[in-house]
């Protein structure tokens, strides 16, 4: 096929469609062209800044008509933050998107072409997220400085707020920061390995207002250390523990895998619908627990659990989803193969004063296989969450052998989902696929799929 566009020259274009990454999709002789930051329906003056033999990049020098669900960005480092994609969005408009994006991949794929829901939103998008993440480097002048990282580079940009973390989570930043200028601690150095500090993170239990503070560091000790622990508890008194974890390997990997509490217990606590979580510094609990909520209690409701049911918790990480299917089942395993995770949820177990509930630290490809083989457990439920790459191919051959009755699916990855809903989909019939916005804004879709045996 030829190429109709050549670099560094300018086409006024059509936008047909939005991408996964929410870029808008023209064509020009069937060629397709992404264009960053268009929406679907606007016609846009671009320059072609890069060329493939199936597809082109466009970057957009006018908007000729612009859309009308077009959003006036309300954050001042948008366009360089790679945080969020969709802010140009209107809100409601960004749901439709997301729901898009999985029938797409639905009509494309599935046998039983299964209409998606409407995606459930949020009515408050903003300052959702109760993790923080913030690299701490240098700027030109060699000033440290902390922020995020500028799309597709890890240049950091300074930030004075965003939209969609906790609004103490910089606050807190800030202060910990001045703090390691006063104490003379030296920020670490990317490119060379030296210095010390690499990042600053926060964690805000949503319901209980416990923070964890979490220093990321290149070394073993902190100059002040103590000193400037309880300086953080002092100015901010919900901080609950401040956590020093080291990472002195030369990788883009955030945290290394020891924590040791400079301050406090080394963990906080949280709440979900009726029950206590605890969450240490290594382990994975919802970012948005005001949308977690939303998608476990969809989960639940559609796996129909009866006092009589075997659940099985696959991808259990602090044992979220198992503690909320415990209350109506007869028992529940959970399996994880992250071992601080699996204590974390042993304990929210022994917190929440359950005990129908068994948690096995392991590989779920071999740890499930073991306890449908070796234990002789048969699940009348199984619920998924698994990683982006979606279920083994083990795991998905043993819930078809099973022949489990109901099968839930929660994914943080609609392409892999569709791509497992695929293989299943002789065995059981896909009776719902529901979107869940768990973080406004950005082009990520989490998705609840239930699934129901087929009758023989």
């Amino acid at each position: 096929m030829e190429v109709p566009v050549e670099k560094n020259k300018e086409y006024i274009v059509d936008i047909i469609d939005n991408g996964f990454e929410g870029e808008g999709i023209a064509k020009i002789n069937n060629f397709a062209i992404f264009v960053d930051g268009a929406i679907k329906g606007e016609k846009c003056k671009i320059l072609i800044v890069k060329v493939v033999s199936s597809h082109a990049f466009g970057k957009i020098l006018e908007i000729i008509e612009p859309s009308k669900y077009r959003a006036e960005p309300d954050c001042s480092t948008y366009k360089r933050c790679g945080g969020c994609n969709l802010r140009h969005i209107d809100y409601k408009e960004t749901l439709n998107i997301k729901k898009e994006k999985v029938q797409n991949l639905v009509n494309k794929s599935l046998t039983n072409k299964i209409t998606v829901k409407d995606t459930i939103g949020m009515e408050n998008p903003y300052n959702y997220r109760n993790k923080a993440q913030y690299p701490v480097g240098t700027n030109k002048d060699g000033v440290p400085v902390f922020g995020v990282f500028a799309k597709r580079t890890h240049e950091i940009i300074p930030i004075k707020e965003c939209k969609i973390q906790k609004e103490i989570s910089y606050d807190i930043a800030k202060f910990v920061l001045e703090q390691m200028k006063s104490f003379g601690v030296s920020v670490y150095n990317e490119k060379s390995g030296s210095g010390l500090v690499r990042h600053i993170i926060t964690k805000v239990g949503i319901k209980t207002d416990e923070i964890m503070v979490i220093i990321v560091v290149n070394g073993k000790e902190i100059p002040g250390e103590l000193t400037i622990a309880n300086n953080i508890i002092d100015r901010f008194p919900n901080v609950r523990t401040v956590v020093k974890n080291i990472n002195t390997r030369n990788t883009n990997v955030i945290m290394g895998d020891k924590n040791e509490a400079i301050v406090g217990r080394g963990y906080i606590t949280d709440k979900l619908g009726n029950y206590i979580f605890k969450i240490s510094p290594m382990s994975f609990y919802q970012v948005n627990p005001v949308q977690a909520e939303v998608l476990y209690n969809e989960a639940i409701k559609g796996a129909e659990i009866t006092n009589n049911d075997v659940v099985c918790d696959l991808y259990c990480g602090i044992g979220t989803i198992g503690i909320f299917a415990s209350k109506n089942a007869k028992k529940v395993y959970g399996i994880e193969i992250v071992k601080q995770a699996i204590d974390d949820a042993k304990s929210n177990a022994a917190l929440n004063n359950i005990d129908n509930i068994d948690f096995i630290c392991g590989d779920v490809e071999e740890a499930f296989d073991d306890l449908i083989k070796k234990e002789k457990v048969k699940p009348d439920v199984i619920i998924v969450d698994p990683p982006r790459r979606g279920l083994d191919e083990k795991t998905i051959e043993n819930i078809l052998k099973l022949k489990t009755e109901r099968v839930v699916y929660i994914s943080c990855n609609p392409a892999t989902m569709v791509r497992d809903l695929k293989i299943m989909e002789e065995e059981y019939e896909i009776k719902s696929i529901q979107p869940v916005d768990m973080f406004p804004f950005t082009s990520h879709v989490e998705c609840v799929a239930l699934m129901g045996r087929k009758e023989s």
